[in-house]
């Protein structure tokens, strides 16, 4: 995969190069990105490039809010590209090497986010609706900048009854303001800001103090299982308050 740079600003040319964990010059971010863009054709626009890879790392890797590591070295994008499932942290790591490897200047962001549809099950082990650090996107096309998530896969959408997320190139692709219902679904709380590399270990202090319950669920399931489960994908959102 070829870098070009032209016309770009200064903060631009800064969230184009890799960092410890945006490791976008790695051997199996630039796998995963050239398996996304197969077929493509080479004179396809950075629009269209960018459009590819947000759906490829949308449903390539499922949405899974048990699937988290407890260790900082496992959200390095060279890492994550080869995972089955995980969560929105993850995917927007992915996401933003991707885009850095195809020559598209981005950035990884974070929100606190209130999930009006939560499970049952997550929401016990949350012990609250508030999601924090929420992973997004944020990227620089043709001198604009577009906010975007890939976290929730086409398939799991589907099943909960939401609409999935697409970028079109020209707008913000970002939350689920409701869903097929009209039911309030996610609402934003908090903007985090946007990073050249993301703040992990910050991100786990912060994690580990406001889901004690969940990290230990975690805990549990690696030590029982060894890998991810598929028991989000039977679960059902919870009827609103």
């Amino acid at each position: 995969m070829t870098q070009s740079k032209p016309d770009l600003s200064s903060e631009e040319l800064l969230y184009l190069r890799p960092t410890q964990y945006i490791d976008s010059d790695s051997r199996e971010i630039h796998a995963f990105a050239n398996a996304a863009l197969a077929g493509m054709d080479p004179a396809a626009t950075k629009t269209e490039i960018a459009i590819r890879l947000f759906d490829a790392v949308r449903d390539r890797v499922r949405y899974d809010p048990y699937s988290f590591a407890l260790d900082a070295p496992s959200y390095r994008a060279s890492i994550i590209a080869d995972m089955d499932a995980a969560f929105c942290v993850p995917k927007a790591i992915l996401l933003t090497a991707c885009l850095r490897a195809a020559g598209i200047p981005a950035a990884v962001g974070f929100a606190d986010v209130k999930n009006h549809l939560n499970t049952p099950k997550l929401a016990d082990l949350m012990e609250t609706d508030l999601f924090i650090y929420h992973g997004y996107v944020q990227l620089w096309l043709g001198g604009q900048t577009f906010k975007v998530t890939p976290a929730f896969n086409t398939e799991l959408c589907q099943k909960f009854g939401v609409k999935p997320l697409g970028f079109d190139g020209h707008h913000d692709s970002l939350f689920h303001d409701f869903d097929e219902n009209g039911r309030r679904h996610m609402e934003y709380v908090n903007d985090r800001g946007i990073f050249v590399d993301p703040p992990i270990d910050e991100f786990l202090r912060a994690f580990r103090e406001t889901y004690p319950k969940l990290e230990k669920f975690n805990e549990d399931r690696i030590a029982g299982l060894g890998k991810v489960s598929d028991a989000f994908t039977d679960e059902s959102p919870k009827a609103p308050a």
